[in-house]
């Protein structure tokens, strides 16, 4: 079934966390919509498998290897992608560390919300233009449960506020959103998955099932798209109705 949210011709995208998982899933969908994508990661084994992909599929596209923590690369990221997509209208704020890293919480409170600062004003500093919208990769966890890791829990609470800020005063320039993922089957959760906590949140899921990266890619595109075009501002939870449950 093809998917059309109604984006412009020679709009672009750029992705971070683009070399698996959500961020792959979105740069691979976007491509299949006929938007050019910018994708960055960290792990140049993962990128190049992206791009692969995007190449197979006809799509228009720019890779950058990259750290969105360090300023210098996000600088240099930005004018490479710029320079060989021209405009980009679309910001898809993904990468972060996972929650199974043991970090110091004020090193991963600056890792994880700095980045998404560094990204989004880099981005903005470019001049999006007119349809321009961001969308974070925030989480369920920390805006609707708690979760063992407490870095983790207190940067995603963070990321959704930090949206809601910029949808009421930078809402001239971009719209901003922020998707809240539940149980992803991603490479970073298929241990967990298999687990017996695992199975036994799987358990009181409404929809028994985990969500694939691709639930979590269309969700995003949608708010990122045209057909959202006065959604500023929201966290959308997307669990297949697991905090309902909690």
């Amino acid at each position: 079934m093809a998917i059309d949210f109604g984006f412009p011709a020679g709009t672009a995208l750029l992705i971070t966390g683009a070399g698996s998982g959500i961020g792959k899933a979105t740069a691979l969908h976007a491509a299949r919509m006929g938007v050019a994508c910018s994708v960055w990661d960290i792990n140049p084994d993962g990128l190049g498998r992206t791009v692969a992909e995007l190449d197979a599929i006809g799509a228009r596209s720019h890779s950058v290897v990259a750290d969105v923590a360090d300023e210098e690369d996000v600088r240099r990221g930005i004018a490479e992608a710029t320079s060989e997509l021209g405009p980009i209208s679309l910001l898809h704020n993904n990468a972060g560390p996972p929650s199974s890293v043991p970090l110091a919480f004020d090193e991963a409170i600056v890792m994880s919300i700095g980045s998404v600062r560094r990204m989004t004003e880099a981005w903005a500093a470019t001049g999006p233009g007119e349809g321009a919208a961001m969308v974070v990769t925030s989480s369920v966890a920390g805006n609707l449960v708690g979760t063992e890791s407490d870095w983790y829990s207190a940067s995603k609470a963070a990321l959704a506020g930090y949206v809601r800020h910029l949808s009421a005063h930078r809402a001239h320039e971009f719209r901003s959103n922020a998707v809240a993922p539940g149980m992803t089957l991603t490479p970073r959760l298929e241990q967990f998955a298999a687990s017996d906590m695992g199975r036994r949140i799987l358990d009181r899921i409404p929809l028994h099932r985990m969500a694939s990266a691709d639930d979590i890619a269309l969700a995003t595109l949608f708010l990122l798209s045209p057909a959202a075009s006065y959604i500023n501002g929201v966290l959308l939870p997307v669990d297949g109705g697991w905090t309902t449950t909690q």
